[in-house]
């Protein structure tokens, strides 16, 4: 077991990697570690040939993932768009992962993001000492990228300002990095290209240019209908959780996952499952993230201060902390859910009993 507290996707998937590229008989494009239908494989799950199982990544609509793929087999860039919880940051590590073998090229998007982080920076004791040349110049991870031909992924590209947004514009359409203080340029490798993820929920947003827009082919990967592919989701995330923080608490039952799941849907979509009682919304995403989030905790809860099985009470304050916002108006929608949809329910007096005490 790995002393790690997150290991990158191509260490964790490390076998399955291997595997699917023992069973390649396909062309690959330049520089990419397998075909694009291994890649779709490697995301969305299968047997091989020689029967080993390979687990999905993704669980939603397998065309999302093979469109996805094709795009980065072109000049053009992918933007997985869609609401915060919608697995964009977990598909765009597993694709870098499967096509070049290294998730690591990544800019983490923020609101201080500055055109230095995209382009390129400068070591300044060294750039005083001798002025400008190769040895100060401090690389990005985009730079790298189109030395080596690899993926680099670009986190909540909304949320970085629109000015060193569009930082990105010749890169993507020249596919080339010009360093003026040099007079040269960082010219693209085959195999280079970018993953950004976006969503336009969040505060903070910057809405891409119409240029940048027209440089990315957008997928957008929408909320499960499923609810049997969210709980798969849930339970697949907790597991893997378990493994890696060797928590010492029984495996999460699959009925309290459910109920997690359920009251997240119902309040997200503002009706109850059976569509019979309306409901109000609260201001959070309530995301799939969100209630592996609280299931986690649930486990960490129960493994430290319980009997080592997850129950109601271990799983409250992760309900409460994901649903209640804002502190007058979520709390509003919180306690009317409880009393209207919760409270009735035979088999869900413990988990109302829960919440009830810490309000």
């Amino acid at each position: 077991m790995s002393s790690l507290l997150r290991q990158h996707a191509e260490q964790l998937y490390a076998q399955e990697l291997e595997e699917l590229q023992k069973q390649e008989t396909g062309k690959r494009p330049a520089n990419w570690k397998l075909t694009p239908q291994s890649v779709v494989t490697y995301l969305t799950g299968g047997k091989l040939q020689n029967g080993f199982e390979v687990t999905p990544k993704y669980i939603g609509n397998k065309r999302l993932m093979e469109i996805a793929v094709a795009t980065l087999t072109t000049d053009r860039a992918l933007l997985l768009y869609g609401l915060p919880g919608t697995a964009k940051s977990w598909v765009s590590e597993h694709l870098a992962a499967a096509v070049c073998g290294d998730s690591t090229m990544i800019i983490q998007g923020t609101a201080g993001t500055s055109e230095e982080a995209i382009r390129y920076g400068w070591n300044y004791a060294r750039l005083l000492a001798e002025g400008p040349s190769e040895k100060a110049l401090v690389e990005t991870p985009v730079m790298r990228s189109m030395k080596d031909g690899k993926i680099v992924r670009i986190e909540e590209l909304t949320r970085i300002g629109a000015d060193v947004q569009d930082t990105l514009i010749t890169i993507l359409s020249e596919k080339t990095l010009p360093i003026p203080e040099l007079n040269s340029e960082v010219q693209a490798v085959r195999g280079f290209n970018v993953i950004a993820t976006a969503n336009n929920r969040d505060k903070g947003v910057n809405e891409l240019s119409s240029a940048l827009k027209r440089r990315f082919n957008t997928v957008i990967l929408p909320v499960l209908d499923s609810m049997d592919e969210e709980i798969d989701i849930v339970k697949r995330r907790v597991e893997s959780f378990e493994k890696v923080m060797e928590l010492p608490a029984e495996p999460p039952a699959l009925a309290e996952i459910r109920r997690i799941v359920t009251i997240f849907r119902e309040l997200r979509s503002g009706v109850t499952l059976d569509g019979k009682t309306k409901i109000k919304t609260p201001s959070g995403t309530l995301s799939t993230a969100e209630a592996i989030s609280v299931v986690n905790n649930g486990l960490a809860m129960a493994a430290y201060f319980g009997d080592g099985q997850l129950k109601a009470a271990d799983l409250a304050a992760g309900i409460i902390g994901s649903v209640v916002k804002d502190p007058v108006q979520d709390k509003l929608v919180w306690q009317e859910y409880l009393e209207t949809v919760v409270k009735p329910r035979e088999d869900w007096k413990d988990i109302y009993r829960a919440c009830r005490d810490l309000l």
